[in-house]
């Protein structure tokens, strides 16, 4: 039986969760201004390279090794979605703000918790229920179908949540199974070829102002990515997991800081709404596997 992390790796693996969204939320605004710029696939195209370049030097002679799989079909399907995320949630960046698109994308936690009960088994029972009606609801607020200012581009968030979810699934089926590294290599190199059958066609020349910000994607990218698999390993994924909700903050945060973006009341309430979902199936799912008490 795997031994309870202790309070000290509890508060750093904490540490890590929030570290990690900073570094995906940071990678998100730059990414937006880029795209304002840049067609999405070539700033896509950047993130992924800049994974397969720091991890290749991490790495170094055991990239072979982290290569070698025994589930190709499982790790092709992953990347696809991982890759689907990403670019979905890119793609909708120059048509809605940072915090509506992350409130949106927010929704995967309790996506994954219905996923986890229809592929893997999981017990699904009228509370998980009604907290992923809650978070749907909370999804309409902020998109409010139907208002002027609903666009077709606020599904993309939904698209990219989904995507990432079919992508934890996989995450979680393979995670026992083979180092961490493989993945994440994996995932980086079939995002690079995928994006790079398409540089072709929508290739701009970087300007020299631009290029540290390209490189600044990749950098951040690759470092959430390592922050998030290190919090999942030095402390239960209960205790780190509702911290990922912090995201809204921080995305609100550059939110308005780089663009002048300052979200709506119904965005607000939407993204509370979600978030109290979210936290509520945490909620009850650590309350459910924490023992009872014995008399």
């Amino acid at each position: 039986m795997t031994p309870l992390p202790t309070a000290s790796e509890t508060a750093r693996g904490i540490a890590l969760m929030l570290l990690a969204i900073l570094c995906f939320t940071a990678m998100d605004a730059a990414a937006k201004g880029l795209i304002q710029r840049y067609p999405v696939p070539q700033v896509v195209w950047a993130r992924f390279l800049g994974q397969v370049l720091i991890v290749g030097l991490i790495l170094r002679g055991a990239v072979f090794a982290a290569l070698r799989t025994r589930y190709p079909v499982q790790h092709l399907i992953r990347s696809a979605c991982q890759l689907g995320a990403t670019g979905c949630f890119f793609a909708s960046l120059p048509h809605i703000g940072l915090a509506e698109a992350t409130a949106l994308t927010d929704l995967n936690p309790v996506f994954i918790t219905l996923g986890a009960a229809l592929f893997l088994g999981e017990k699904l029972g009228p509370r998980r229920i009604a907290g992923v009606i809650a978070a749907m609801i909370g999804a309409m607020i902020v998109i409010r179908p139907g208002a002027a200012v609903f666009t077709p581009a606020a599904l993309l968030p939904l698209c990219a949540a989904l995507f990432y979810t079919a992508n934890a699934l996989y995450t979680r089926h393979l995670g026992p199974r083979e180092s961490h590294w493989t993945p994440m290599l994996l995932a980086a190199l079939f995002g690079t070829l995928a994006t790079s059958t398409l540089q072709p066609f929508v290739w701009q020349p970087v300007a020299m102002a631009d290029l540290p910000i390209f490189v600044l994607i990749g950098i951040l990218g690759t470092a959430a990515q390592l922050c998030l698999i290190r919090a999942f390993t030095v402390a239960e994924a209960g205790a780190v997991a509702p911290f990922a909700y912090v995201g809204i903050l921080f995305a609100t945060g550059w939110g308005i800081v780089l663009y002048d973006e300052w979200p709506d009341l119904p965005t607000l309430i939407g993204a509370l709404v979600i978030v109290a979902a979210g936290v509520y199936v945490w909620h009850r799912e650590t309350k459910g596997r924490q023992p009872q008490p014995t008399e």
